[in-house]
C-alpha cells in the first residue's frame, strides 16, 4: 500500500520544489547555494537504488550524480546527490532520508549515523562539499 502513496507523496514534492525553484529564479537574491552530499544508502537492491536515485533526480533543485561502491566490507554504498539550495546540508541529508523511508519503509530502523536517519542532527564535513569558491574574492586595484 505505500507505493501508491509514496507515488502521490513525490507527484506533490516534484510540484512544492518546482514553484520554490521557480519563486528562487524570479527574486534578485535567488538563494542558491549548490552543494554536493554523499548520502549513505540505507536501500541495497538495484531496482530500490534506481527508484531512488530517479526520485531525486525528477525533484526540482536536486541531482543524482552517481554511485560509489563502499570503500570497505560492510559499508553502505554511497549515492552522489547535487542540492542547489544546500546552504545547510545536514537538512539535505535529513530530506534524503525522508524519501529512502517514504520510498522503502523498511530502512526506517538503519542508521549510517545521518541526520533524518536516527538521533543525528550534524553531518561531518566529509559527506558535503560546495562546487563553488566560497572564499571572498580580493578587489582588483
Amino acid at each position: 500500500m505505500h507505493v501508491p502513496i509514496y507515488i502521490l507523496w513525490l507527484i506533490k514534492e516534484i510540484f512544492s520544489a518546482g514553484y520554490q525553484v521557480a519563486w528562487a529564479g524570479l527574486r534578485p537574491a535567488a538563494g542558491y547555494d549548490p552543494v554536493i552530499v554523499r548520502y549513505p544508502l540505507r536501500v541495497t537492491s538495484d531496482w530500490q537504488i534506481f527508484w531512488f536515485s530517479t526520485s531525486i533526480t525528477a525533484t526540482p533543485s536536486t541531482l543524482s550524480l552517481g554511485l560509489r561502491e563502499p570503500a570497505e566490507p560492510g559499508a553502505p554504498r554511497i549515492l552522489l546527490v547535487q542540492a542547489a539550495f544546500g546552504s545547510d546540508p545536514a537538512e539535505v541529508m535529513a530530506s534524503l532520508a525522508d524519501m529512502e523511508e517514504r520510498m522503502a519503509p523498511h530502512v526506517k530502523s538503519i542508521d549510517h549515523g545521518m541526520p533524518g536517519q536516527g538521533p543525528t542532527t550534524t553531518l561531518d564535513p566529509r559527506y558535503y562539499q560546495y562546487p563553488t569558491d566560497r572564499r571572498p574574492r580580493k578587489e582588483k586595484k
